[in-house]
Order: C-alpha cells, then sequence, then structure tokens
C-alpha cells in the first residue's frame, strides 16, 4: 500500500518527468494530436469574415465644393475649353490634353512636361502631377 500512496504523488506531478510518462503511454498522447488536428482544419473558416467588412458598401457623396462649377482663366481655357466645369472635370480634361499630346516624362511618370499652352499655366517647364492640381486651382475662378 506504501507504493500505491506514492503513484498518486507522481501523478500530480507529470511535468517532472515527461520522458517516463512518453515511454508509457505513447497511444494516448497520439490520440489527443488526432482530436487537435480537426481543430486546426475549423481555423481557415474564419478566413471568411473579410467579406462582412464589404457588405457595408456606403456610396459615397462628393463634396458639393469639387462639384460647383468653376470659371477657367484665359490661358486654361486654350487647353480645357471657356465652358464652366467642376474642379473634378478640369483635371480630367488636362490630363487628357497631356495624355493626347505626349506630355508625360517617359522616365519619370510622375512628371508634366509643359508645352507652350501649359507653361503659362504652370510657369515652369516641369511640374509633378500633384503640383500640377494646385496649379490648375489657381486658374479657376
Amino acid at each position: 500500500m506504501a507504493t500505491a500512496k506514492k503513484a498518486p504523488a507522481k501523478k500530480a506531478a507529470p511535468a517532472k518527468k515527461a520522458a517516463p510518462a512518453k515511454k508509457a503511454a505513447p497511444a494516448k498522447k497520439a490520440a489527443p494530436a488526432k482530436k487537435a488536428a480537426p481543430a486546426k482544419k475549423a481555423a481557415p473558416a474564419k478566413k471568411a469574415a473579410p467579406a462582412k467588412k464589404a457588405a457595408p458598401a456606403k456610396k459615397r457623396t462628393p463634396n458639393a465644393a469639387f462639384m460647383k462649377a468653376m470659371t477657367p482663366s484665359a490661358h486654361l481655357a486654350a487647353v480645357i475649353g471657356d465652358k464652366a466645369l467642376p474642379r473634378t472635370e478640369v483635371t480630367k480634361k488636362v490630363w487628357e490634353y497631356i495624355k493626347k499630346n505626349g506630355l508625360q516624362d517617359k522616365v519619370q511618370k510622375t512628371m508634366i512636361n509643359a508645352d507652350a499652352k501649359l507653361k503659362e499655366i504652370f510657369k515652369k517647364a516641369q511640374v509633378s502631377m500633384f503640383e500640377m492640381t494646385k496649379l490648375i486651382n489657381s486658374h479657376l475662378s
């Protein structure tokens, strides 16, 4: 009976003697491993969750300041026409002019090479596409 009392004491601290426990019952350890594997297969089902983020697609309303029709200056009118347009449309028309005349720099695509008409607007021979909108907006009233 003395050995029976010592056996429960060994079970209370299985971490100290983990190696003998593996040798004694390898079949018992293999069974929980098989149960853990199906739990890992259930994890990919959570990857479908990002589809929920696309569900609340609200239509963005444009800012009224961008949609207000602006009158171009005489220099800008030579490029896009003299009709009053919203800022967004003015930028689109300028890009159409740039693409049509091949004014985008071949090496550095973010740079715009100004021709005679655009040089009057930009006041430089070359501007970046980000600076371009700022310079165009100064020609709108």
